[in-house]
């Protein structure tokens, strides 16, 4: 197509913008109305066979009746010269990939306000019938506002067509295929959820999921390998959002989410619950801010009356008594921080995960669970089905001690664990020393009385995998 040339006596062609398997974009100008669009044309070797021929006027059909503020608008269609064309509004942005690629990974919040831009886009199309079928970052383009805009539906199809690119005909890009699609199966709004899955792990991990070389080999890993979890490539992802996104990548459809309504529903809760942890932690910072000391002019020194000073000083006496006094109650109690020189420093030194197990759990982030910030945590693997006798973390007191309480926080509650003892970070730990119990945010163990230099953690039971933000002793 040459620079300049005007099709349908309306769009002069001005420069191509993209180029795909069956059609190349332009920009153009529309001399009607005065105003610049793109301009999608389907390859020569394309417009003799009447298969893509019916393909290319279906997208213009299906994409017209999807009037949406995420999706991109449908202005025109048309043929010239035997070429066939559509008109699309114009959107002078990058696309998500380009985004990816130029900044890394993409922070939570901004994943989350662009993914419910495609979700709800997407929802809409399933909601008219219509499965986009190639759902991909270079498909979602961003206009001048940052706002997301759902484009190409160059293999949409009706969800109740018959006969067209059915049974053993893949369509769609692999790095985003669904297993599904990639076996030449039938189709249906499950497959964007799918692809959808990754488009969100990518934005969080800067990367697909299951890199490779070939259309074929990626597209055997989406059939064969585990999902990957996206905290691995990024921890900070919150565990709601992790989780869905591995409900999307399921392998059977059924499985997954069970519309695109669901997954917005599901991204809308995620993002209340960063707003509401972020207002809370906006309320904190507010109230420990100390209030500026007023400027004050220097004191007048007065003449006071003189007192006998004596029933001060006793007055101090006795309520150091009473301090004192409470100071030692306490300590017979069970309240770990009740007196600072109590505390023990622990330092998280290793995984235990003996055999069956493979003996490595994240030895690399056990120092995690004790820096004091709970933030960061030690994990567990991912597990589809948790089946051996447990996994744990192993902290270090120093020296041959007998603790006497033992407090776990976690951000996974649900786990169930075990507070076990023993002599060496390598184990065994045979001594249980803390019963097993459901551990929720915050949970401390009263601890049998045993001296020994390392305790575990002892996770028996978990739901995917579970996270040790920090643990204290006394």
């Amino acid at each position: 197509m040459a620079v300049g040339q005007l099709i349908a006596d309306r769009y002069e062609v001005k420069e191509v913008v993209g180029s795909g398997g069956m059609s190349s974009v332009y920009c153009a100008f529309d001399t009607l109305l005065e105003r610049h669009v793109a301009l999608k044309i389907l390859h020569d070797q394309y417009g003799e066979d009447e298969e893509y021929v019916e393909r290319f006027r279906r997208e213009a059909r299906a994409v017209a009746q999807l009037s949406h503020p995420n999706i991109v608008t449908v202005i025109d269609r048309g043929e010239e010269d035997g070429k066939q064309f559509i008109v699309f509004e114009l959107i002078d942005g990058e696309n998500l990939k380009e985004l990816v690629v130029r900044g890394g990974p993409l922070p939570v919040r901004r994943v989350l306000e662009l993914g419910l831009e495609v979700a709800r886009a997407l929802s809409f199309a399933h909601a008219q019938g219509l499965v986009h079928r190639d759902v991909k970052p270079q498909n979602v383009l961003l206009n001048g506002e940052g706002q997301a805009k759902v484009t190409d539906f160059g293999i949409v199809r009706s969800l109740d067509a018959v006969g067209q690119t059915e049974t053993g005909t893949v369509l769609g890009t692999s790095h985003y295929i669904a297993p599904e699609q990639a076996r030449g199966e039938p189709v249906d709004a499950q497959t964007d959820v799918y692809s959808f899955g990754i488009v969100l792990y990518e934005l969080l991990a800067g990367d697909v999921p299951y890199p490779g070389d070939s259309f074929l080999s990626v597209a055997m890993k989406h059939v064969n390998e585990p999902v990957p979890s996206v905290l691995e490539r990024r921890p900070d992802t919150p565990l709601r959002l992790a989780t869905l996104i591995e409900r999307c990548m399921a392998k059977l459809p059924t499985e997954r989410p069970a519309s695109m309504d669901d997954v917005v529903s599901e991204l809308e809760s995620v993002r209340a619950e960063l707003d509401a942890k972020d207002d809370g932690e906006a309320t904190m910072i507010v109230k420990a801010k100390p209030a500026p000391r007023p400027n004050r002019a220097p004191r007048r020194r007065t003449t006071r009356r003189s007192f006998p000073v004596w029933p001060a000083l006793l007055g101090a006496l006795l309520l150091a008594g009473v301090i004192g006094g409470i100071l030692l109650a306490n300590r017979d109690g069970s309240d770990p921080g009740a007196d600072a020189a109590d505390a023990v420093e622990l330092q998280g030194v290793a995984s235990f995960d003996p055999p069956p197990g493979d003996q490595e759990e994240h030895s690399e982030r056990v120092q995690d669970a004790t820096d004091g910030d709970p933030a960061t945590y030690w994990t567990t693997e991912r597990y589809n089905s948790f089946s051996k006798p447990g996994v744990g973390l192993v902290l270090d007191a120093g020296e041959s001690r007998e603790l006497t309480q033992l407090a776990v926080t976690t951000d996974t509650p649900g786990f169930t664990a075990e507070i076990r003892a023993g002599d060496s970070p390598k184990g065994p730990f045979d001594s249980v020393v803390g019963p097993s119990r459901t551990v929720r945010e915050s949970t401390t163990w009263d601890l049998a009385g045993t001296n020994a230099q390392y305790y575990a953690v002892w996770i028996t039971k978990l739901d995917r995998m579970a996270h040790v933000n920090e643990v204290k002793a006394t």
